[in-house]
Parts: C-alpha cells; sequence; structure tokens
C-alpha cells in the first residue's frame, strides 16, 4: 500500500534525506506536497522530480518566481504564506506529514496537519517544546500518530518498544558535543560562524549545527523528551558520546539498558518513521565495531554549556517558558550567524530573556504565540544594544 506524503521543509537537510528515501522507494510513498521557504531553485527540482499535488513557499514573490522556475504541464499547484503552508501540511491526499521546518516557524501547520488528522513524522522538536501539551491533546482528538524523526527520539522509541513503560527507570540521550567541547582552550568570544558549523559528525543544516556547539539542540530534545515519552525531568540523562554511534538508551528497573545504534545518517530514523512498525532495507552500512576500538561517554560541562540548566528551568516552571526560552535561543543563533553577536553572547541572551519573563500557566496556542514574538523582540532589544560592533562589547546578562 502506497503512503502519500507532505513534506515541510522540503528543501532543509531532513526534507532532503526524505525525499532520498521517498525516491528508493516510489512503491511505498508518493509525494503530494512539498513546502520549503525560498530555496526556489532546488523546490523547482524536487517539483520536477516527484511531481506534487502542491507545493508552498513563503511569499508571494517566491511563488511567482517558482511558477516561472518549474517547467510547463507539470501541474503542481502552488502556494505561499501561513494559509498556503497550513493547505500543503494538510493535504486531502495526504496520510502523513513530515514536519522539518527550522525552529517556531513548524508550529502552526504541523497543528494543521494533526489537526486535519494526518500522522506525523516530527523533526521539528520546537513544535513539543513551545507546545507540547496543545499539541498532544490535539493527536490524541484527531488520534494522529506522531512518530519521532531525530535520532535520539527515534532510538528511545525503538528502545521503548515491547517494553512496560513502569519498568522504565530514565532514558539517556546522547549528545556528540559539536566542535568544543573537549577544547577548554577555546575563547568563545572568539568563535566565528565557520567554527561552529563544522560538525564533526553530523551534516546539518546551520541552525541546529551552532545548537550543538552550544548543547541548545540537547536541551530543546530533553524538553522534547519529557513531553513525547512522558516523563520526569529527572528521568532524563545526557552524555556526550563524540563518536555518534549510540543514538540514545533506555535505562530500566532491573539494571538493563537497551541502546539503539548506527552510523551517524539521519536517513534510519526517517525511514523508520516514514514505514513503521516496517523497516526498510536502506542497505546502510554498519558501524564497523573492530575498527572504532572504544565508544566513549562523558558528562557534559553546565559551566562552559549552561543551555542544559535553561532546559530545566523551564520545565520546572513550565507554562511559557519553554517558548520563551526556544524564541531567545532563535533570536541568539540568527544574530551570531549575522555577525551581531558573539557565540558567548547566545547564553547570556537567552539567560536574560528567560529571567524576564513571568511564565504564564496553562498557555493558550495564543499565549504561546504572543510569548514567543515578546522573546524574540526582547532577544533583539538586547543584542541591538550590544553596540554596533558586537566584538567590542559583550552582552551583559545582568
Amino acid at each position: 500500500m502506497t503512503k502519500n506524503l507532505s513534506i515541510l521543509g522540503s528543501t532543509g537537510s531532513i526534507g532532503r534525506n526524505t525525499l532520498a528515501v521517498a525516491g528508493r522507494f516510489p512503491e511505498r510513498f508518493r509525494v503530494r506536497a512539498l513546502a520549503a521557504k525560498g530555496n526556489i531553485s532546488l523546490l523547482a527540482r524536487q517539483i520536477e522530480r516527484f511531481r506534487p499535488d502542491a507545493a508552498a513557499v513563503f511569499d508571494e514573490e517566491n511563488a511567482r518566481a517558482l511558477e516561472k522556475t518549474i517547467p510547463g504541464g507539470v501541474g503542481t499547484k502552488i502556494l505561499w504564506g501561513p494559509d498556503g503552508y497550513a493547505e500543503a501540511a494538510a493535504f486531502p491526499k495526504t496520510d502523513m506529514t513530515l514536519s522539518a521546518f527550522s525552529g517556531a516557524a513548524g508550529l502552526s501547520p504541523t497543528l494543521a496537519a494533526i489537526e486535519a488528522g494526518k500522522d506525523i513524522a516530527l523533526a521539528n522538536k520546537e513544535t513539543l517544546v513551545m507546545a507540547g501539551e496543545i499539541v498532544l491533546k490535539a493527536a490524541r482528538e484527531s488520534r494522529a500518530a506522531i512518530l519521532p524523526v531525530d535520532s535520539e527520539h527515534s532510538a528511545i522509541f525503538q528502545c521503548l518498544e515491547g517494553q512496560r513503560r513502569k519498568d522504565l527507570e530514565k532514558i539517556i540521550l546522547t549528545a556528540s558535543g559539536g566542535p568544543f567541547w573537549n577544547r577548554p582552550d577555546v575563547d568563545f568570544s572568539r568563535i566565528r560562524p565557520e567554527d561552529a558549523l563544522a560538525h564533526p559528525t553530523w551534516s546539518m543544516g546551520k541552525k541546529i549545527s551552532v545548537d550543538s556547539a552550544t548543547l541548545m539542540n540537547k536541551a530543546l530534545e530533553a524538553v522534547e523528551a519529557m513531553r513525547l515519552f512522558h516523563l520526569s525531568h529527572d528521568q532524563i540523562e545526557i552524555l556526550i558520546h563524540p563518536q555518534s554511534i549510540v543514538h540514545s538508551m533506555a535505562a530500566y528497573i532491573d539494571g538493563s539498558v537497551m541502546a539503539q545504534m548506527g552510523v551517524p545518517d539521519m536517513k534510519t530514523a526517517i525511514a523508520y518513521a516514514l514505514s513503521y512498525p516496517k523497516r526498510l532495507p536502506l542497505r546502510q552500512p554498519l558501524p564497523d565495531f573492530a575498527l572504532l576500538k572504544s565508544l566513549e561517554f562523558e558528562k557534559p560541562d553546565p559551566k562552559r554549556f549552561p543551555s542544559l540548566d535553561f532546559a530545566k528551568e523551564a520545565c520546572e516552571k513550565g507554562g511559557s517558558l519553554p517558548a520563551v526560552m526556544n524564541a531567545a535561543n532563535e533570536s541568539a543563533v540568527a544574530a551570531f550567524l549575522e555577525g551581531r553577536a558573539l557565540f558567548s553572547d547566545i547564553f547570556a541572551i537567552i539567560e536574560t530573556v528567560m529571567a524576564r519573563h513571568l511564565p504564564i500557566p496553562d498557555p493558550s496556542l495564543s499565549d504561546i504565540l504572543e510569548a514567543d514574538a515578546w522573546a524574540r523582540e526582547t532577544a533583539d532589544h538586547f543584542i541591538a544594544h550590544a553596540g554596533q560592533n558586537p566584538k567590542k562589547k559583550k552582552i551583559d546578562a545582568s
């Protein structure tokens, strides 16, 4: 039976890998809708290759450019803006929506897909970080399944299969550590964007690569794991694992620890979400354990990487604070990549914005979106007042 797919974020790393999997198994998958922001040339090639019924872009200008770029006779309906994204996400012929937009932009279209009863292959962790209770409630009401695509959450999902949940003691999320975890000599104020983007084991987009370098990616994953697997923060341990072979583990009350392992390639987790409960014959190479010799694990240093403490605070206080943490991080990372803030400023910006926010308990979706907007505005204010040359003036988190 063919599964019909809508892919949000088709031109990003996860989207491209998803299309690679779908393209290898045309008898199993049919691409019905694509959505991207502004990489028109790549999106046009994807449309020509997969002939979706619809494709959505960020705005009307990009839509017009796409219409001029795609070959005549393709027949793909071109959509744009929030309404276009929602239509592509909840496209009537779709069985499953792959949510791989970067950041908070993924929340609204993912909710639209869930409310339409589409199963979700979730790569956009921010959806659950920002509005986990709202999203999960909507999924229960529409009977939409949420299947994790992040390698860590896919690993936990697989390690929990067939086990009694009451026997689970904790989960262990592994982190590659990014390029700086074992370099105490590195001055964070001197790190350039190209340094932070040089991930040692994974090939990812710019934002998530910076998040990996600050360990904020793991902070967001901890919040997502709490909500996805109904855990307390105390049931989550994070360890640096530079080889990126053990994608995560589940520890049980009898002392057993189950690990899911594989080479660092997102196609494995993507394929499992798309084909669950079956597995696709990807023919991925297995880890060469004899060549590896050893698998290393180390506790992260919270003094150098305070992101994990931010996540703990966000989980403990709850309400709208996780959304604020996420928004402040997105603004800080954007400023760093654009040369408006230092790498070390990312932590200061997040800490400052979180400290200024009074969490809203049991927030509605509008409360969350307002908190998100407030956090971005507040972060941008601090960034702007750090001076025209951020290298000459660090942002004060006090």
